[in-house]
């Protein structure tokens, strides 16, 4: 019934400008505008990104939206480039080596934008 309708991802943020200074610098993200209803928006490889003001933040402490990659390991170094800080983890079923955990068919790694919430970069592992 959906599945071919344009899909977009929403997330909180307290401060805007804050925010679009990080999806614009740091993640490279090309502006699509101000909404009349606060929205700013981001075309994101056919799907919308959409950042709505939130005075209480309510961030997203799960993973909120994760990009697609082809090398996971190259993206880590051109966004660390530009300021972001990758989490690690070091629990007895889920380790990050290099900020990389592997997760059965793909490899991801986590970072948190200037709100709070919780963003991932995956590259998938070739099946075999």
């Amino acid at each position: 019934m959906l599945s071919d309708t344009s899909m977009t991802t929403m997330l909180p943020v307290k401060d805007m400008d804050r925010a679009r200074r990080f999806y614009e610098t740091c993640l490279g993200l090309k502006p699509g505008g101000l909404k009349p209803d606060g929205k700013f928006v981001y075309a994101v490889g056919g799907a919308t990104l959409a950042l709505f003001p939130n005075p209480e933040g309510t961030k997203a402490e799960h993973t909120a939206v994760s990009f697609q990659v082809p090398d996971i390991a190259a993206s880590i170094a051109a966004l660390k480039g530009t300021g972001v800080v990758f989490e690690d983890y070091d629990f007895p079923d889920f380790k990050t080596v290099n900020h990389v955990c592997v997760l059965g068919s793909e490899k991801a790694a986590w970072f948190k934008d200037t709100e709070g919430n919780c963003l991932c970069l995956h590259e998938d592992l070739p099946e075999g």
